[in-house]
């Protein structure tokens, strides 16, 4: 879900939307500087169960927003006063048990500053983006998860 060149916001390093796999090593890198003590990250992978059920595979289908409000997203984080950098994206399309759905990256000078702002970006992240999720369970029943 590639869209036009954006210009850079402050702080922000990188935050997209993609069915392409996600890096976690590239998001970390995109965050690090030289002023930064700390960079903390968060993977969100693909289980297989969800509430007692055994899930077999997902599929995201994301709104074609999602990018420009991930993008805010990442921008607000990264206005924060001990933030340094941001770098978050979320993947779309079928993954498997396993795959990386969400990945993001914080740095700030200290750990307790990176860990705040990197929790708070993903909840942020996982309340206003528009993508869903459907998942498919073993027994051949399905669900739309975070659908309004």
């Amino acid at each position: 879900m590639s869209g036009p060149a954006v210009v850079p916001l402050a702080g922000v390093a990188l935050a997209a939307v993609s069915a392409d796999p996600l890096d976690l090593a590239a998001h970390e890198a995109a965050v690090a500087t030289p002023r930064s003590g700390a960079v903390v990250s968060f993977q969100g992978v693909v289980r297989d169960h969800d509430h007692g059920r055994a899930v077999t595979r997902l599929e995201y289908e994301g709104h074609p927003s999602a990018a420009d409000l991930l993008r805010e997203i990442a921008a607000e984080i990264a206005a924060g006063p001990d933030v340094h950098a941001v770098a978050v994206s979320h993947r779309v399309g079928p993954l498997e048990i396993g795959d990386v759905a969400l990945v993001a990256a914080v740095s700030t000078a200290h750990r307790a500053a990176a860990f705040a702002a990197c929790a708070r970006l993903v909840d942020e992240v996982k309340a206003r983006l528009p993508v869903w999720k459907h998942q498919i369970f073993a027994d051949g029943t399905d669900e739309w998860v975070n659908c309004p």
